[in-house]
């Protein structure tokens, strides 16, 4: 069971002025068992920019979800301890709370979850357990205090579980709307988009095919459909093995004992968390929400620019066995480019959080 609530946080906003801050936005959805507050919120904004939840003490949640890259960390791939690197882009935490499942391969369904993940991810933050985690809690008055303050519990009863509902209500807060694009089409304000940008919009709802992954609804865009898909990136890394792992799973192996490498495993994508062939290199379509400040893109962020997407959609991908029927040649003008770059730049919020 979830309720529907207009959140107010840290300050008190009229109701019109609230909804003027998050237009084009769905109802926020908050679960039963981990209600809002502020101090809960406060709890979980601390253990978010906390470093000493990882194994050298270097790295925090915000580490990879900076706050002026909008909740990314602009890299192609996550760093983590000891300067290592993953397999995946940092996706954005804005507006993440109205997501059916998190990460990009679609693995956690809930914030509460997915906060969990990257604690004990050995490139990530590197512990080998989450009761470390607690015990760094437990040994910290001011966390002590604020943790039987917000749940109204005594110190031994501090669990991970309380830490990840305080994180999740954290990142609940994070949304943002409000952008030109908004208040054009449901602001009713004509003026708010450029002539390039409005045709943009036409191209990215017609010749160019984007929201038929990328949604706009009658009333508010997420810009995500909440789906997967192979769109072709990063697949011919798998090329080399995929028959043949492919045999070796008809034969009754488990993905675990076939030896490939941490790459290759990483662009099965989807197929990790469901073991369905069908899903073999799908990724979940991202937000396009302030898309302008979040590059690289892609899941394995190879592109470094909106253009090279751009390119990489109108010449209808990188071809595979797997690749969506949705993936096609555009043959868009040199201004239908130009004009659809605008309209992505209009879709940059004016209240990041």
């Amino acid at each position: 069971m979830k309720r529907s609530l207009i959140l107010l946080v840290g300050l008190v906003f009229s109701t019109s002025t609230f909804a003027d801050q998050n237009l084009g936005l769905p109802p926020l959805t908050i679960p039963n068992d981990n209600p809002q507050s502020i101090e809960k919120i406060s709890l979980g904004k601390i253990l978010f920019n906390d470093n000493r939840f990882s194994k050298d003490g270097t790295v925090s949640c915000a580490s990879c979800h900076v706050v002026a890259k909008s909740y990314t960390d602009g890299l192609a791939v996550a760093k983590g301890i000891n300067g290592q690197r993953g397999t995946r882009n940092s996706p954005t935490l804005v507006n993440a709370a109205f997501f059916n499942t998190l990460f990009l391969d679609g693995r956690a369904n809930s914030l509460e979850e997915q906060a969990l993940g990257p604690l004990v991810n050995p490139i990530e933050h590197g512990l080998e357990s989450h009761q470390l985690i607690v015990d760094v809690i437990v040994n910290d008055t001011h966390y002590i205090q604020q943790f039987e303050k917000v749940f109204d519990i005594k110190k031994d009863e501090i669990t991970i579980q309380h830490v990840s509902k305080a994180i999740a209500s954290f990142e609940r807060t994070l949304i943002s709307g409000d952008s030109p694009f908004d208040r054009y089409l449901f602001g009713r304000d004509h003026s708010a988009l450029s002539s390039s940008a409005e045709r943009g919009l036409d191209v990215f709802k017609r010749n160019g095919n984007c929201v038929t992954c990328h949604e706009i609804s009658w009333n508010n865009a997420l810009f995500s459909d909440n789906r997967f898909y192979n769109i072709g990136v990063g697949f011919k890394n798998l090329t080399s093995i995929l028959d043949q792992f492919i045999d070796d799973i008809n034969l009754g192996k488990t993905p675990e004992e076939i030896p490939i490498t941490a790459g290759q495993r990483s662009e099965l994508g989807r197929f990790n968390v469901t073991k369905d062939v069908k899903d073999i290199g799908k990724f979940k379509t991202p937000t396009l929400r302030n898309i302008a400040l979040t590059a690289p893109y892609m899941h394995d962020g190879s592109f470094k620019t909106l253009e090279e997407v751009i390119e990489y959609y109108d010449k209808g991908g990188d071809k595979n066995h797997f690749i969506d029927s949705k993936i096609f040649p555009l043959h868009l003008t040199q201004q239908e480019k130009t004009d659809l770059l605008e309209f992505m730049k209009s879709l940059t919020s004016s209240n990041i959080p």
